[in-house]
């Protein structure tokens, strides 16, 4: 017979197991990942290089190759001073450039009331520039909003 005293040490040990087990599998990216739509040009290395960083940091995109981008950018509302070369859907914000992954999360968790995200140009040591041995390039990542204005959201 399981005395009590078994019964809690085994139970225990049981929800710490499944505790442990489960960062693991949302740590590793094998689990259901956070969705993202990204529309790019079909050509753009560096666009398909940032879909692989968001992939290896446990985002799900759904890409589209697209050929007019700046519509694409007119129709979702994307403010001319903050574009770059690709553009994405994360819930209900924007996203717009290079922007690393550890700030899609960032901004996810704190909701902040902005239109989106925004690494503007094409900076060397974004995420998808970045060629391993190239010195760092310091970058700015921005929220926006949809009439364009601009605040700083992280530095790198």
């Amino acid at each position: 017979m399981i005395t009590r005293r078994d019964f809690v040490a085994q139970a225990a040990g049981l929800a710490l197991g499944a505790l442990g087990g489960r960062r693991l599998w949302a740590g590793s990216g094998t689990g259901p990942g956070t969705a993202i739509t990204i529309y790019k040009s079909a050509t753009c290395g560096c666009c398909a290089k940032w879909v692989d960083h968001l992939r290896a940091n446990g985002f799900v995109p759904a890409v589209h190759d697209e050929q007019d981008m700046d519509a694409i950018k007119d129709n979702m509302g994307v403010p001319k001073g903050v574009r770059s070369c690709h553009t994405a859907l994360l819930g209900r914000y924007l996203v717009e450039g290079h922007v690393p992954a550890s700030d899609l999360r960032r901004l996810l968790a704190d909701r902040p009331a902005v239109a989106g995200l925004a690494v503007p140009g094409m900076p060397k040591s974004a995420p998808g520039m970045a060629v391993p041995g190239d010195t760092h390039e310091p970058y700015e990542v921005v929220s926006f909003t949809h009439d364009g204005k601009t605040a700083l959201f992280a530095r790198h």
